[in-house]
């Protein structure tokens, strides 16, 4: 199948339900008065607020995901969510392994791997996270570094229909900074041949592989015109809707 551009936005930590239903209203008000849109939208809001956005964006087409799971379906897990319980509130999606998860929370490729896993059991789709620190690029492990985290990650059962890898680099998360095209090809051409040798030519081929380094309305045509690049995990850029519209008519 063609790979179709996957907007995709990550609300963070952000948001009361005034915040988050105008902003759920105002994407599908626009998304509803587009037709033949080329670029498919996702929205993840923090769990509160989950419920109201599903209802917000109803008949827009705009998907809803989580911004996390646990592992497990359901168990003595004080302040966790479940995949199950994600899919129950009308999620389609949910993020695993982003770098402030592994970061703050110590989350390895293994813990990583096993929320993806659960997603997966689910029903719904993983977007599974990498990407590597300024000191791991300056210090020449680029490639290494995220080769290692995309194969130790990837669920069991991965393909081009449950799972979509994001490509992050940390340096370029809320700093302003952004990966140059080439720069971001060059990572996603790696791991697009990684997938081949994974899961095979023909998933690797179909499997979406966003760039997750503060994409926004100025840079997403260029980023978006490069060959391996399917879209975006959109931090910043996806608060605003004029701009996250912006980044969703960028598809080449």
């Amino acid at each position: 199948m063609a790979r179709r551009i996957l907007a995709a936005g990550n609300w963070k930590m952000n948001g009361l339900q005034a915040d988050g239903l105008a902003l759920a209203s105002g994407l599908a008000a626009q998304r509803k008065s587009e037709s033949n849109a080329k670029v498919d939208m996702l929205v993840c809001p923090p769990f509160v607020l989950i419920s109201k956005v599903v209802d917000a964006v109803a008949g827009s087409g705009i998907m809803v995901g989580g911004q996390d799971c646990h592992m497990t379906e359901k168990g003595a897990h004080t302040g966790d969510t479940s995949a199950w319980m994600l899919k129950d509130t009308g999620c389609t999606h949910v993020i695993v392994g982003h770098s402030e998860r592994r970061t703050n929370h110590g989350e390895t490729d293994d813990v990583v791997k096993a929320k993806a896993e659960a997603a997966l059991a689910a029903g719904l789709v993983a977007i599974v996270c990498i990407g590597e620190t300024l000191e791991e690029r300056d210090a020449g492990k680029t490639l290494d570094v995220n080769r290692r985290q995309l194969l130790g990650s990837l669920p069991d059962g991965a393909t081009a229909a449950n799972t979509v890898v994001a490509y992050e680099p940390v340096w370029a998360i809320g700093t302003g900074r952004t990966a140059t095209p080439e720069q971001a090809q060059e990572v996603h051409a790696m791991l697009r041949g990684e997938l081949v040798g994974k899961l095979g030519q023909g998933i690797a081929d179909d499997m979406l592989i966003l760039y997750g380094g503060s994409m926004n309305a100025k840079n997403a045509k260029e980023l978006l015109a490069q060959t391996d690049i399917d879209g975006g995990l959109i931090g910043g850029a996806a608060l605003k809707v004029d701009d996250f519209m912006t980044i969703s008519h960028s598809a080449p």
